[in-house]
């Protein structure tokens, strides 16, 4: 019984000074934590800033692939929070990196089912994206004698989220997947729902990936939360142990699941998709360190200290 994982304790000040004693680096997810869609939530920049008047580090690890690190900098700024592009780990960057680590040929392409922020993130890298949003537009149609044609020399496929999602796009990505040899297929991140306005969750990441998953009866690599392949990035850049990180997140299965397979602290925040209910409701496994309703609550809990 001992080896029992202790419940989660609700962030206040008898235990606010424990947790910033014992932590060097805060990872932040963005959606439903630092932002709904593109409205601020309540407190975040004091919050923030009281971080890095105590010497945190502040690292921001999102799912949401549509931006690539120099257009979430700039989401930042236009909120009013100053962000450095290197303290952003986003998941279309986590894209490319994978292809970078695992020695992806130059001369091979890559088709995206996706935002912007992939193919950005590929020319980055080195390699050349194909789709994207231009192929929102184009239809797959069935005609007699009509064969879709795809670039064979496609060695990967990475599907994102993608507002802009269509039958051409599928069968684009169907086809070289199951047609190139070799071909690798990349989800960002499996996510179901996410805040992408500020007063109602849409269909994610997670709907995508599924429909790929159901024309090649393949499964993905995943790159983004819960995967902690993004740590090993997180690791060399800041130079700070997993054990002196907090993951602070509003989705249990993304981000305090990335938190705890990467061995970091966790706190909960409720400002998201994940409600005190979802959290107590006995069905339930993860559970995280901390929980509170915003990350502003660190603010208001230290000052009740």
């Amino acid at each position: 019984m001992n080896s029992a994982k202790p419940a989660s304790q609700l962030l206040s000040p008898h235990n606010v000074r424990d947790l910033l004693d014992s932590i060097e680096a805060f990872l932040f997810d963005c959606d439903g934590v630092i932002w709904k869609g593109d409205k601020l939530i309540d407190g975040v920049p004091e919050t923030l800033d009281l971080l890095r008047s105590k010497g945190k580090k502040l690292v921001f690890v999102t799912n949401n692939s549509t931006k690539s690190r120099r257009q979430y900098a700039k989401k930042f700024q236009s909120l009013g929070i100053s962000v450095n592009e290197n303290e952003i780990f986003s998941s279309s960057f986590a894209a490319a990196m994978f292809l970078k680590v695992n020695s992806f040929p130059s001369e091979k392409k890559v088709y995206v089912i996706g935002g912007e922020g992939i193919l950005e993130e590929l020319q980055l890298a080195g390699f050349t994206g194909l789709g994207g949003p231009e192929d929102g537009k184009k239809i797959a149609e069935w005609k007699s004698d009509c064969l879709f044609e795809h670039d064979k020399s496609v060695g990967a496929v990475v599907v994102g989220l993608d507002p802009y999602i269509n039958y051409y796009k599928l069968q684009y990505g169907t086809l070289c997947i199951r047609e190139n040899p070799g071909c690798l297929f990349i989800a960002t991140n499996r996510d179901a729902v996410g805040h992408m306005t500020d007063l109602q969750e849409w269909p994610g990441a997670g709907c995508m990936v599924a429909a790929i998953c159901g024309s090649t009866q393949k499964e993905p690599v995943v790159v983004g939360k819960p995967s902690t392949f993004m740590m090993e990035f997180l690791l060399q850049k800041f130079d700070v142990p997993c054990s002196k990180m907090c993951m602070v997140g509003d989705r249990l299965d993304t981000d305090i699941l990335f938190g705890q397979n990467s061995g970091c602290k966790t706190l909960l925040v409720f400002s998201g998709v994940t409600t005190e209910s979802i959290l107590q409701d006995p069905s339930n496994n993860i559970q995280p360190d901390y929980f509170t309703d915003k990350i502003s609550d660190i603010l208001k809990s230290l000052e009740h200290n």
